[in-house]
Formats: structure tokens, sequence, C-alpha cells
């Protein structure tokens, strides 16, 4: 029996222990999928040794954290600067760990169909390595993206920086950020939603809940809204073509 597996920090929210364990089941799949809920990066080691792993997702908050601890890295992981995927081989005897994201191809995969021709700027809330993903992944639409942050860098958007004129030039934004994530649901992203048009669409990476703060206060002012679900899946696919291939 195969064994795959996600490790993060917290996970009660995650459906990919459900998602890959039923596939297996439905598809009879000799393999199993395991949460490995870790308080920081270092337990990976341990994990590694206690466990014969086929595959691992990465989520929040290691996609970075997990680069030292790979042996290789895929080109466009590489671009991106964040994994979500990992891969065990062998060389030499040994596990080879080869990191891949897969968050880039779901992202794009499931805002594409929602795109109209005036969204061509995008607020990416947050800055870690989901929010490097999608902007990768905008871009790769032809979309501008500009992260914003509680401490924003050079390039970058503060929260306070959003003003009417940045809010209607920026039609898309994209929630990257754990704010709103269960079980803390009546918490959202502090953009000035009042601003909000039907012209906007806002996308939330989260999953759980099904409709978030974010996406209901975008709702009210008339504004596009999508979860993260579906590139969950997507990206749950081409995880599994990594493993497989």
């Amino acid at each position: 029996m195969k064994t795959y597996g996600l490790i993060g920090y917290p996970l009660q929210h995650s459906f990919s222990e459900g998602y890959f364990n039923e596939k297996f089941r439905s598809e009879n799949i000799d393999a199993q999928y395991i949460n490995f809920e870790i308080p920081t990066i270092d337990e990976l080691k341990r994990i590694i040794a206690s466990v014969s792993l086929s595959g691992l997702n990465v989520t929040l908050p290691y996609k970075e954290q997990v680069i030292p601890y790979l042996d290789e890295l895929d080109a466009e992981a590489a671009a991106i600067g964040s994994v979500n995927v990992i891969k065990f081989t062998q060389k030499k005897s040994k596990p080879w760990l080869i990191g891949y994201n897969s968050d880039a191809t779901g992202f794009t995969q499931s805002i594409e169909p929602l795109l109209q021709p005036h969204h061509r700027e995008a607020l990416v809330l947050g800055t870690g390595g989901s929010a490097k993903a999608i902007a990768y992944g905008l871009k790769s639409l032809g979309i501008r993206a500009v992260f914003v942050s509680r401490t924003p860098r050079k390039g970058q958007l503060a929260y306070t920086h959003l003003t009417p004129a940045v809010m209607e030039t920026f039609t898309v934004i994209v929630n990257c950020t754990p704010v709103g994530m269960f079980p803390h649901v009546d918490t959202c992203p502090d953009i000035p939603y009042e601003l909000l048009t039907e012209r906007h669409l806002l996308y939330d990476l989260l999953y759980n809940p099904n409709e978030t703060l974010f996406m209901q206060r975008g709702a009210a002012q008339g504004a596009t809204v999508k979860n993260g679900l579906e590139m969950l899946l997507l990206q749950g696919f081409t995880a599994w073509e990594i493993w497989n291939k």
C-alpha cells in the first residue's frame, strides 16, 4: 500500500484527506492518505523517517519553509518560490524529494471562466507561498497582480492604501490569507467592501466555510464571488499526476 499525505498546521479545516481516501476507495487504488499536522517544519524529518511515503501535499504555513528540505525543485516551483506537492523517489538508495507547485494550475483553471475583459489588474491579499502561486497564475493570464500586506515591502500595498481609485482599478481581489477560515468564520480581510461593485471578482482560496464572510460581503455589493474548493480539486488532480508520472 502506498502512503500519501498532507503537512500543515492547523489541518482541521482541510478536505484533502477525505477527498483522496474516497478517490482511492472508489477507484480500487491500494493507497492511503494521512494528515500530518505538524507544529514546525522540522517535524518533516521525523515523518520521513517513520513513514514510507510516495508523495505529500503541503499547505499553510509551510509552502515556502519546506523548500530547504527538498533535494530538487521543478522549474515552475522554483520560479514561483513555493511548493505544495512533493514527489518521493529514490536516488542512491535514499529518499529523493522533488518539489512542485500545482496551485497556480488549479487556480488559473478555476478562475479563468469568470474573467471579463475589464479584469486586467488584481489585488493579492497576503504574501506567502499561496499568494506567490496566485500572482504567478494571474500573470500567465495577462493580469497584473499587486500584493497587499499588513507589513508591505517595496512594490506592495498596505490595507490602508486601498483608496477608491485603487479599488476602481483593481477589479480582481484574491484572498490568500487564512483570515475567515473555519473556525474563525466571523472574520474577513480588512478591505473597503463598500467600494466593491458588480465589476469586481472576489476569489477566496478558502473553502471551509463554503461561503466566507469575505465572499458574503462582496456578494452583497454585487461582486462575483467564488471559493477555493474547485481549485483544491484541480490542484489535487495535478498532484496525483505528478506522483504517478
